[in-house]
């Protein structure tokens, strides 16, 4: 069995290209991390993530997107073909990762890491479960300068909500 990880940063992944790397390549920078899909109806959100890199990304913001297949199986294609998608449809230029599996067996550590620092969404119907399993595709989790989760928003909460921004610009003021 895998020891558990000192710190979010110490949580190996790999990039959608298939180079290695781990959220300490973004220490001391606020991330905004992201389970995505190519075929959900959420799937906009991914300009609105991208809007929110160009704006913040230099004051020291940076989005992650880890695409997931669990809900509905709505992003089946390989990593080549999500970074297409991505980059085609939405021109996504923040960093994308490889496909995960974010709940139920074979959660990825970073996840599991993920859910169990913040267990409820903010913004989530009153019946969600607060067990922190992950409830559809685009739930995000703001983790702070320190690496430590700050807050986590249901996937109904658009990126450009003030809710999240406001959050976002508070780490980023830290």
């Amino acid at each position: 069995m895998a020891a558990k990880p000192k710190s979010i940063y110490d949580i190996s992944v790999k990039r959608i290209d298939g180079q290695a790397a781990s959220l300490g390549d973004y220490k001391g920078k606020v991330v905004l991390v992201v389970n995505v899909a190519s075929k959900c109806g959420l799937t906009p959100q991914y300009s609105k993530l991208q809007s929110l890199y160009e704006t913040y990304g230099d004051k020291g913001l940076v989005v992650t997107g880890f695409p997931a297949n669990e809900f509905g199986a709505q992003e089946p294609g390989s990593n080549a073909d999500i970074a297409e998608f991505c980059e085609t449809s939405f021109g996504v230029t923040f960093p994308m990762f490889e496909k995960i599996v974010v709940k139920g067996e074979g959660i990825h550590p970073l996840y599991d890491t993920l859910t169990k620092a913040v267990p409820a969404a903010e913004g989530a119907p009153p019946n969600a479960p607060k067990t922190g399993e992950i409830m559809w595709n685009f739930e995000k989790f703001l983790v702070g300068k320190d690496g430590k989760v700050a807050r986590r928003f249901s996937p109904t909460i658009n990126p450009d909500d003030p809710k999240l921004v406001g959050a976002i610009e508070a780490e980023l003021a830290k």
